[in-house]
C-alpha cells in the first residue's frame, strides 16, 4: 500500500475481530513508533503496551467506559516523559514530551492501517486512573490506541475545505 493509500484509508476503528496481532506485525508497529521524530531526538515518551484482559477493562473503565477498548487484541498507550526533555526547559517539559508521545502515536496508527489493521485514537481519559493502571505518576497519558484486526468498516468521515483550513499570509 502506497503512503497516500494508507493515508485515505485510516479510519477510527471501534469494533475488533477477536483474532490475535501476529508478533511480527506488533513488533513493526513497535519499531515504526521508535522510528517517529522527536526534539531533539530525545523520545521523550513512553509506550504501555498491554494484552491482559483485566488491565484492559481497568483501561476501559478510566476511559469513561468506552468498552470497545476490551475487544481490541493490544492496547498502547503513549505517555509523556516530561524529565527527558527538561534539556529544552519548561517548554521541553511542557510541550515537546506531548509532541513526541504524539507523533509516535500518529506513526502507529499509520502503521496499523498499512498493515491491515485497525485502531482508533483514544483521548477521554481519567489522567489519574491511567497513570495508576501504568505504574507512573512521573509520565502525561496522551494518547490510548487500540489495536486489532477490524470488524466494522466506518462510513468515510467529511474533511474541512483547504480554504477553511489553510490560512495564506
Amino acid at each position: 500500500m502506497n503512503f497516500f493509500d494508507v493515508i485515505d484509508k485510516r479510519q477510527s476503528i471501534r469494533k475488533f475481530k477477536n483474532k490475535k496481532i501476529e508478533n511480527d506485525k506488533l513488533i513493526a508497529i513497535l519499531e515504526t513508533a521508535n522510528s517517529a521524530p522527536s526534539a531533539g531526538n530525545l523520545q521523550a515518551y513512553e509506550i504501555f503496551l498491554i494484552r491482559d484482559k483485566y488491565k484492559k477493562k481497568l483501561l476501559a473503565k478510566a476511559s469513561y467506559n468506552q468498552d470497545f477498548i476490551e475487544e481490541a487484541d493490544v492496547i498502547l498507550i503513549f505517555c509523556a516523559n516530561p524529565s527527558r526533555s527538561k534539556h529544552y526547559g519548561q517548554r521541553g517539559e511542557k510541550l515537546y514530551c506531548i509532541q513526541d508521545a504524539t507523533i509516535a502515536a500518529s506513526y502507529t496508527q499509520l502503521t496499523v492501517t498499512a498493515l491491515g489493521l485497525g485502531s482508533v485514537w483514544v483521548g477521554a481519559f481519567n489522567d489519574e486512573k491511567v497513570s495508576e493502571i501504568i505504574g507512573d505518576r512521573s509520565l502525561i497519558p496522551v494518547a490510548i490506541v487500540p489495536i486489532g484486526y477490524p470488524d466494522e468498516k466506518p462510513r468515510k468521515t467529511s474533511r474541512r475545505k483547504l480554504e477553511d483550513l489553510v490560512h495564506r499570509l
